[in-house]
């Protein structure tokens, strides 16, 4: 497969009507791909369907949309619209998502994040085949569904996925898998679990990046970061699977009682070099390759603020952009 190149959208600090301008930056420097991220500001769909009159070579993902805080059909027709509007060249990604986006933010109920995942998976594969979907699944009920502008070209359907059961179900299932939160060293353990790779299926691996060659700068923010997100159930569990129990341990005592600050303090400098990458941007760029060369087809930069960037404004950000892309020093 053809390595491809992505970046996380929108970037902080830029509007959306700004991102006109860096969506032509990110494909004059070689960047394929477009991956929006949901957490509590843009959501999955706009900023994509923004690029899609833009920009119409990118190709189109959502990394991710979760499976609780949209309904089953709603959740089809935002991918059905953006497929319309990008044939061919849209692929949508799902997830669970966490307890705080979809219980303290949305007040949904997340329970059996397993089998709502599963479902849904099985819901939208019908669905924008453009079947009638008539369906009594273990966590929800369809009746008599059907889109009435199924897209003409599905698109693929990737699985965002952690520990081994989910793994398992992308590589049954999905036409692909979405990572997040790893080492490079980490992605041959996590994709022996996805089992016999069919052909076309697809790994993306969001990389939380900081193009700086000051250090402290990129370990205090990279310790924010994992205190943060590593505390979180689901990404607490997927590092206790790779063995990172006695690393993080005193992190997760730390955030356990309440100390934030202690929680940051405790994440070693080896742990943030391994999860966010940092230096040059030709060295974060060579750091972005090893996960393409464990294993992973599409990897999709999550461009961290610097100082750098601060100082210089979209200039800065023009620079980075270009020294950032897949065939800058090739």
């Amino acid at each position: 497969m053809t390595i491809r190149w992505g970046m996380t959208v929108p970037l902080g600090g830029v509007s959306l009507t700004d991102h006109n301008a860096v969506y032509a930056a990110l494909a004059q420097a070689d960047f394929t791909d477009l991956w929006s991220a949901e957490v509590n500001g843009a959501d999955a769909f706009t900023p994509l369907a923004l690029a899609a009159a833009w920009q119409p070579r990118l190709r189109l993902g959502t990394a991710i949309a979760s499976v609780y805080t949209r309904g089953p059909a709603l959740l089809a027709m935002n991918a059905a619209a953006l497929a319309e509007a990008a044939p061919g060249r849209f692929a949508l990604g799902i997830g669970a998502s966490s307890p705080v986006l979809v219980q303290d933010w949305n007040a949904t109920r997340f329970v059996e994040p397993f089998r709502r995942t599963r479902d849904t998976l099985r819901f939208l594969r019908a669905a924008l085949r453009g079947d009638t979907v008539d369906e009594v699944y273990d966590t929800f009920t369809i009746r008599r569904f059907r889109l009435d502008r199924p897209p003409s070209v599905p698109p693929p359907i990737l699985l965002a996925a952690l520990r081994p059961r989910m793994l398992r179900l992308a590589g049954a299932e999905a036409d692909g898998t979405i990572l997040n939160w790893l080492a490079a060293t980490d992605v041959p353990r996590v994709l022996a679990e996805v089992g016999q790779r069919r052909p076309g299926f697809e790994v993306v691996a969001r990389l939380f990046v900081c193009p700086t060659e000051d250090a402290t700068h990129a370990r205090a923010l990279g310790r924010r970061l994992i205190a943060s997100y590593l505390t979180v159930p689901a990404y607490a569990e997927f590092h206790r699977w790779l063995g990172r129990e006695p690393v993080l341990g005193p992190m997760w005592q730390a955030w356990a009682a309440g100390d934030r600050r202690a929680a940051a303090a405790a994440v070693p400098d080896e742990l943030v070099d391994a999860l966010v990458l940092h230096g040059t941007p030709e060295v974060c760029r060579t750091k972005v390759r090893q996960y393409v060369a464990a294993g992973v087809d599409t990897p999709v930069i999550a461009l961290l603020p610097t100082p750098e960037l601060a100082a210089g404004g979209s200039a800065a950000l023009a620079t980075v952009i270009a020294q950032l892309g897949r065939s800058t020093g090739n």
